[in-house]
């Protein structure tokens, strides 16, 4: 693996990097969009994308150049820079979208490969087995070991400074994408896509599609940059961003304008269905709904995928600010709330908190408690974690959310959804937290998890919890050696 890509800055597992490109010269910061070229049909140009959009990178299919009697010539015989007319970096896919749709394509690994190379792609990619989901367990193994196989050979092809993509398959059975996650990373190659998603997305299968990229990151190292292949609506960027993705592809922003949809980062609208353009960039500023149905089809066509890029580049600025502020987890569950399926899919990405806390800063901007869900986030987990690292002071404490009280050797506070902490501790991050007043249960059940992990480290410590009226599911997973108090009826 190439040492490309540096990290600057983290939270959760989200990370601003840098991808360095060393056949195209340039250094593309990361997360980053790369909007998918179709060399026979583009409806927003390259030289567009990179003038009025700032692209730095863009993807395109050497194999659709490959096969094409109108452009293999051209594009050999002057480059893909060229032919395309972009300065920034330019990734290669293979034909295993191809493959995949149509069940064979008419080249080899090793041409495809060395195909990319001559025509000056700066990232190419060898022809992965994309397994759909659900498919059998001895398909999906079956699958991922041809893909393998086709990495090992890929790393052996004379590619130069080209990067070469590692892909990460094997299709919804996650002990197999964290062993081809491990795989890919000991192949040589140097970007790691999670590939055969795009259905899942397609069916709103979010969760599921946490669960495969958290295990293919978990075979990974964390140098590796992650390419999540045909990520392309912006209401999840925020979301895979969180989960260590670096990298997105999308023909989203040119599909979705052929037939007339127009995105938002909550939803995709029909045009015929608005009447009011919900967003600031120079279409929609420009021009009303109706204005833009009247047109003919190809202008229209145009300027609904200009917006489309607008909404996602935007909400990639926003996610990338959002790191720098140390408040992407916030944003996250923002998304979240727009569909039932995101919802679904920020739930089981806090199942796996543990991983995202591997990465997440000890210290940020302060934590919004917005839901249940922010009971289970990397913060608190760790809050309770390093309860086994403090020690009470005597053989009586009080943990309490009131007052202090003199009968004991030492009084903590304890505050849900963090737990209990010795009141020195109360000024630091995350417990300067901004929690509402009107707190679901699980905030109180994460708070009675950090006074049991407590209670079991210092089995010689008598407890007293004084609690402002927890609900009965809370004070259930209090140990019972634990003496409650409730302040409210002790008034």
């Amino acid at each position: 693996m190439a040492d490309v890509f540096e990290v600057d800055r983290y939270d959760a597992a989200g990370r601003l990097g840098e991808l360095e490109v060393p056949r195209a010269g340039v250094t593309v910061e990361t997360p980053a969009l790369l909007p998918v070229i179709n060399p026979h049909l583009q409806t927003v140009t390259p030289a567009q994308l990179e003038s009025e959009f700032g692209a730095e990178i863009l993807i395109t299919n050497s194999y659709v150049l490959y096969g094409s009697d109108d452009l293999r010539d051209p594009v050999e015989q002057q480059g893909l820079h060229e032919l395309l007319d972009f300065s920034g970096a330019i990734v290669t896919d293979s034909g295993s979208f191809q493959l995949a749709e149509y069940g064979e394509i008419d080249v080899t690994n090793e041409e495809i490969l060395n195909f990319q190379h001559d025509i000056g792609s700066d990232v190419g990619t060898p022809v992965d087995i994309p397994t759909p989901p659900d498919a059998s367990r001895e398909q999906a193994e079956d699958e991922l070991a041809t893909t393998q196989d086709r990495l090992t050979t890929a790393a052996e092809v004379d590619t130069g400074d080209m990067l070469v993509n590692a892909p990460v398959q094997g299709s919804t059975y996650p002990d197999l994408r964290e062993e081809a996650g491990a795989h890919a990373a000991q192949s040589g190659l140097d970007v790691f896509p999670v590939g055969a998603v795009v259905p899942m997305m397609n069916e709103y299968r979010y969760a599921d599609l946490v669960d495969v990229v958290a295990a293919a990151k978990r075979g990974l190292p964390e140098s590796a940059p992650v390419h999540l292949f045909g990520a392309g609506h912006p209401m999840m960027f925020a979301l895979a961003v969180a989960l260590g993705c670096d990298l997105f592809d999308s023909a989203a922003y040119a599909i979705y304008a052929r037939d007339d949809r127009y995105m938002t980062v909550r939803t995709t609208e029909h045009l015929e269905d608005l009447e009011y353009f919900p967003c600031s960039c120079p279409v929609c500023t420009t021009h009303t709904p109706a204005e833009l149905e009247a047109m003919d089809g190809e202008e229209r066509e145009r300027l609904l995928a200009e917006h489309n890029l607008h909404v996602s580049y935007g909400e990639l600025r926003t996610i990338k600010q959002a790191i720098r502020r140390g408040s992407l987890m916030e944003l996250v569950e923002a998304r979240a709330r727009s569909h039932p399926a995101m919802l679904d899919g920020y739930r089981a990405l806090l199942e796996h908190a543990d991983q995202l806390e591997r990465t997440d800063p000890v210290s940020k901007d302060t934590f919004f408690h917005l839901s249940g869900e922010s009971a289970q986030r990397p913060e608190v987990l760790r809050h309770r974690q390093r309860l086994d690292r403090l020690e009470p002071r005597g053989d009586s404490v009080l943990l309490t959310e009131g007052n202090d009280a003199d009968d004991f050797d030492e009084c903590w506070n304890v505050r849900p959804p963090f737990g209990p902490f010795p009141k020195a501790l109360a000024d630091g991050y995350p417990l300067t937290a901004q929690i509402p007043e009107r707190l679901e249960s699980p905030a109180y059940e994460a708070a009675a998890a950090g006074v049991a992990r407590l209670v079991e480290a210092h089995p010689d410590t008598e407890f007293t919890l004084a609690h402002d009226e927890w609900p009965d599911s809370a004070l259930a997973d209090v140990p019972e050696r634990v003496e409650l108090w409730d302040l409210k009826s002790d008034e």
